[in-house]
C-alpha cells in the first residue's frame, strides 16, 4: 500500500464526536495529523461521506470527508480515515496544539 500522506500522523488517545449523514458517533481517535484523522469505530461512515468532527479541549470543529473505511475483520482495527477540508487558521492551529500535546513525553508516560 502506498503512503501518500503529506503530514506526520501521531497516535492519540483523544475521543471525538463524528457527525455524518444521519448518524453521530462518539469514538476514540487512533491517530491525528494536520491533514486528517483515523477514527476507531465499529460503525464507520461510507467512503466519500461528509462529516463534522468535534474533539479536543479547545472544542475543535472540523469538516472532513471519509477517504476509506474498514469493518471488523478487514485487517486492522475497524474505523475510518478522514481528510480535513476547508480548515481556517484557527482550527489548523488548534489541531497543531493537540498534535504537540500527544507528542509530549509527559503525555506518553501517562498513557502507557
Amino acid at each position: 500500500m502506498s503512503d501518500n500522506r503529506k503530514f506526520e500522523r501521531v497516535a492519540s488517545r483523544l475521543r471525538c464526536w463524528c457527525e455524518g449523514e444521519n448518524i453521530t458517533v462518539y469514538a476514540r481517535i487512533g491517530n491525528l495529523s494536520e491533514g486528517g484523522i483515523f477514527v476507531r469505530t465499529s460503525t464507520p461512515l461510507e467512503q466519500g461521506s461528509k462529516a463534522t468532527l468535534r474533539f479536543g479541549t479547545d472544542g475543535v470543529e472540523a469538516p472532513a470527508r471519509v477517504v476509506w473505511s474498514r469493518n471488523e475483520g478487514q485487517g486492522g482495527p475497524p474505523g475510518m480515515g478522514l481528510v480535513f477540508e476547508e480548515l481556517n487558521d484557527r482550527i489548523r492551529d488548534a489541531i497543531r496544539r493537540l498534535i504537540e500535546e500527544d507528542r509530549s513525553p509527559s503525555k506518553q508516560q501517562i498513557s502507557n
